[in-house]
């Protein structure tokens, strides 16, 4: 949750700098972290720059719509309490809200203006990139295989060729992202049941709405046609990747 706010363990450094390696020679262009320690500067999210060959002097931005689901009276307390708590008052996790805690909805609407305000960001780059005379002046010193996440035993052929998945070519904007599972599975939820996502083929209805192991990585291509905000095309290359692990 929220109220407990502690830096990373050990064994959360470890996974970071496993994730760091992972993505060493992918070059992002911003970088979004939730606000709370585990997530933000010296843990995940600076961990993993640090690593990383092309972004050593990015800015990390602190986000609080980041921030992990708020667990309310069961913050700090073993899962064993919160499924506890649900079973006593009828009901199931995740869906269970705990005294003081958010809402899946509340949650997903964190969710829903951050994905929006992301993609306001994406589509001022590309006006921004045709102001400066085109796609040359926005990709200069920049090759097409630094935006390629290391996918390649991970996703099909297809996955990586189609228009969809435009993981080759100069993008306006290739954006981590740093979070925490509860949140993220939610976020997902909302690409998927809101936004239709094209989700990999091999994708099993279980491994969807599991939560992301820790540094899990997940990589969605987002098209948005002349910039046209209301309809972005969401393209899942990969979920909760820990192959890096």
């Amino acid at each position: 949750g929220q109220g407990v706010d502690e830096p990373l363990s050990a064994t959360g450094f470890r996974q970071a700098d496993a994730a760091g390696l992972f993505l060493s020679n992918v070059k992002f262009t911003h970088v979004f972290s939730s606000d709370l320690l585990r997530a933000k500067q010296a843990s995940t999210a600076a961990t993993i720059l640090g690593k990383n060959k092309f972004c050593k002097g990015l800015e990390i931005k602190c986000d609080a719509r980041l921030r992990e689901r708020k667990y309310g009276v069961a913050e700090g307390r073993p899962l064993t309490d919160l499924k506890a708590m649900a079973k006593a008052a009828g009901e199931q996790c995740p869906s269970f809200t705990p005294s003081g805690g958010e809402t899946l909805d509340e949650v997903r609407e964190r969710a829903k203006d951050f994905f929006e305000f992301l993609c306001q960001l994406a589509v001022e780059l590309e006006q921004k990139g045709q102001d400066m005379h085109g796609a040359a002046s926005r990709s200069s010193g920049t090759s097409a295989e630094q935006f390629v996440f290391p996918w390649t035993n991970h996703c099909s052929e297809a996955e990586l060729s189609s228009d969809n998945g435009g993981a080759s070519k100069i993008l306006d904007a290739n954006i981590l992202v740093v979070s925490h599972g509860a949140y993220m599975r939610n976020w997902i939820g909302y690409f998927v049941s809101d936004l239709n996502c094209t989700l990999p083929t091999n994708l099993t209805k279980s491994q969807l709405s599991s939560v992301s192991p820790n540094t899990g990585v997940s990589h969605f291509i987002i098209k948005l046609e002349n910039g046209n905000l209301l309809k972005p095309e969401i393209t899942c290359v990969c979920l909760n990747q820990d192959s890096h692990l």
